[in-house]
């Protein structure tokens, strides 16, 4: 692939600033960034992400690439981040034939600030088949243990989602921003970019919800495995059953809940129960046979 003339004008993910705690002390608190970035694609002005600032260019092109705007990454020639000026000004060789149209049409997602999807993505039929990647529960329970050495932004500051890319347990890479779509953008950027040896994950793990178009971005990005420890919505499982993406949400310890898994989810490491609980029915009944025999 020809190089790619790249700005790499990174920022720091967090700033300083000064609060006042509930006992009346002040105090520094670092905080996440949020800064806007206005995307141009040959000129032509696409959307303004809100993002940390953390990887641009990498964020540039993955939501590019997520669109559908970029085809291939064979296509770049430059992507130059302005801070200054706040833009992203990125150069491809090709545009779609049908970039009018799909610009025109937008539908706001679920995404953290409101994300944006544009022309009809979420009705596409048309993706590659996604490999039927199997899965062990103890692989699970180890990737979740191995992605708690991670979180370095949410661990300093807080109010960041993170995505990783991952083979099997193996955590091969790892971001974090102000909105999840940004962070699995980033990661699909970084990808056409080279900036991790990621081109064999299987897993994607994000710690937000399991939405349609999270499902929508995995599936385009060629993995078949989305965990997360939040919740899914109905149509994160329409489509998820439509490309033949696992999910696995709410994963948290040892409890999960997994949909679309006949077949790869193999249950080699059952936990124990945890104790029934009782139900108010029985802990009526249970009071007043107490209250009977102190009678």
């Amino acid at each position: 692939m020809p190089a790619i003339a790249l700005s790499h004008a990174r920022l720091p993910a967090t700033t300083q600033v000064q609060v006042v705690d509930a006992y009346g002390d002040t105090r520094e608190q670092m905080i996440a960034a949020e800064r806007a970035l206005t995307v141009y694609l040959n000129k032509r002005e696409i959307v303004t992400l809100m993002s940390l600032g953390d990887d641009p260019e990498a964020l540039v092109v993955g939501y590019l690439r997520n669109q559908g705007l970029l085809r291939q990454a064979e296509d770049l020639i430059a992507v130059q981040v302005d801070w200054d000026v706040e833009a992203a000004a990125v150069a491809t060789r090709h545009l779609p034939e049908d970039l009018d149209e799909r610009l025109g049409q937008r539908t706001v997602t679920t995404g953290c600030g409101q994300g944006t999807v544009f022309g009809k993505l979420l009705d596409q039929t048309s993706l590659t088949a996604l490999p039927a990647t199997p899965l062990l529960q103890s692989t699970l329970y180890t990737l979740l243990k191995n992605l708690n050495a991670y979180n370095d932004t949410y661990r300093s500051a807080g109010a960041v989602h993170g995505c990783a890319l991952c083979r099997q347990a193996e955590v091969l890479d790892f971001v974090e921003d102000v909105g999840r779509h940004n962070a699995v953008d980033t990661l699909a950027g970084r990808q056409w970019l080279k900036e991790a040896d990621s081109d064999d994950a299987d897993i994607f793990y994000t710690t937000g919800r399991l939405t349609s178009e999270m499902v929508l971005k995995v599936a385009q990005m060629g993995i078949s495995v989305l965990v997360s420890r939040s919740g899914v919505t109905q149509k994160g499982v329409e489509l998820a059953e439509r490309f033949g993406v696992m999910l696995i949400a709410r994963a948290k310890g040892k409890t999960f809940q997994a949909l679309n898994a006949d077949g790869r989810l193999t249950l080699d490491a059952i936990p124990p129960r945890p104790p029934k609980a009782r139900s108010s029915r029985e802990l009526s009944t249970s009071t007043a046979v107490t209250q009977e025999a102190r009678a």
